[in-house]
């Protein structure tokens, strides 16, 4: 990917304190770029990509990207595994469905991927033929 003097990039260890890094980083950017209005969708987009790229590689290394152009934010994350990015099929459910009993309350996610395609104006990966991939999206500001 080619890298701008204004974009931020940003190497980090695959761990649970990532996003949180991440989203402080992409508010200062965002708070300077003037683009505050689309923070939460952008947090929350960053977010999803970069717990996919820890669930895929924990402990190593990841890469975040955020860079602008042509009126949208775009983000990136990069990660060593092979294994492409694949959404949960859309389901109809309720409330009702999702059991939220401390002992399973991690099981009902995985809508992570989901929920980006739906924030973003354009998402997807890049495979590398080494093995590892970058996985994207971009929102409109």
């Amino acid at each position: 990917m080619p890298i701008d003097r204004d974009c931020l990039l940003i190497t980090m260890l695959a761990s649970t304190a990532a996003a949180g890094l991440a989203r402080t980083l992409t508010n200062a950017r965002l708070e300077k770029w003037g683009q505050s209005h689309i923070s939460d969708d952008t947090f929350l987009v960053a977010s999803e990509l970069i717990n996919n790229a820890i669930e895929a590689t924990p402990g190593r290394q990841i890469i975040y990207r955020l860079s602008r152009d042509a009126g949208e934010i775009m983000m990136a994350v990069w990660d060593e595994s092979d294994r492409v990015p694949s959404p949960k099929p859309p389901t109809a459910f309720t409330l009702d469905d999702l059991d939220l009993s401390p002992e399973h309350w991690d099981d009902n996610g995985g809508w992570g991927l989901n929920i980006v395609a739906t924030l973003a104006s354009s998402c997807g990966y890049t495979t590398d033929p080494r093995g590892s991939k970058w996985a994207w999206a971009r929102i409109k500001s």
